[in-house]
This record gives C-alpha cells, structure tokens and sequence, in this order.
C-alpha cells in the first residue's frame, strides 16, 4: 500500500491574513460608525447654552429679583394653542392681574425654543385681542418637543417670564 501526499491546503483554514481581514473590517466599520455619529452629533446640538456663562452669572442675582418682583404681582397668565388647521395654529395668552382684572397696554412676545437646534426657533409678537388676550398665528411648527418661553412687559420693563415645556403634535 502506497501513500500520496497531497499539497492542497484546507480551504476552511484560518490564516493569519483571515484574521487580519476581519480585524480590520471590524474596526474600519465601528470607526466609521462612530465619525457619522460624532459629524450629526456636533452638526444638530454644538452643546453651547449660554455664550458668555460669567456674564449669565453676573445677571443671576437680577433674575432672582425680577422673580421675586414676578410673584408679588400674583398675575395670572394661562397660554394655549388653537389648531387653525393645516396652516398652522393661534397662540392664545390670557393674562390678569391679582384682582382678576385683564392686563391692558404691556407687550406680549413669546418664542417656541426648539430643544436641540437653536436655528429653528420661532419668536412672535402677540396683538391684544380684547378682554386680556394676547393672540399670534404660528406657521406650521415640526412635531415635538418645545419650550414655551412668555416675557411680558409694562412701560419697556420686564414684568413676567415663564418657561414651559410643551409637546406639539399634529
């Protein structure tokens, strides 16, 4: 009886140039997933809340007593919105005085915030509409959440400020 030897190699082998093949592969796909997600990550929030925080800080002590000054007021300020439809909705703001009595002659504005992208902030100035309402036409906003921030102001001074989350839906 006579052997044959044969020098075909075993194609299910792993090689040294397998494994590094698949190593590379491996990594070359976590890293481009992590670059992806680094590029949107940066490109939708730059993690910037304040451009100067010295100066937010130096201001902390006059917001404190305009909140104080806020709550001796005791106003009343309620806000909702009204679907108008596929153009939009109205941003309705009731406001009264500690007596019940509607405020006349301030100036309403509000802005809708939009948590994430700084650029799709909406701002808007509300006209009176009688009996202390203040109205705005709001164009079509995305789905989602906001924050709804109300300043109101007597003779050009800040009187009330309220922010609010809220969850717009269509």
């Amino acid at each position: 009886m006579t052997m044959v030897q044969s020098n075909m190699k075993d194609p299910k082998a792993i090689t040294g140039k397998t494994v590094l093949v698949w190593l590379l592969g491996f990594f070359g796909v976590i890293f481009t997933a992590n670059a992806i997600f680094i590029y949107l990550a940066l490109g939708s929030f730059p993690g910037v809340v304040v451009e100067s925080s010295y100066e937010a800080g130096q201001a902390y002590n006059q917001e404190i007593a305009a909140a104080k000054a806020q709550a001796e007021l005791h106003w009343q300020v309620t806000s909702e919105f009204l679907d108008t439809g596929d153009t939009g909705s109205t941003l309705m703001v009731s406001a009264t005085d500690a007596d019940g009595t509607p405020l006349f002659g301030v100036d309403v504005r509000a802005v809708l915030r939009h948590p994430a992208n700084d650029d799709a902030d909406v701002e808007l100035f509300l006209h009176a509409d009688g009996g202390g309402r203040y109205v705005a036409d709001v164009e079509a906003l995305p789905e989602g959440n906001w924050t709804l921030v109300l300043e109101i102001r007597q003779e050009g001074i800040r009187k009330f400020k309220s922010e609010n989350r809220i969850y717009l839906k269509d």
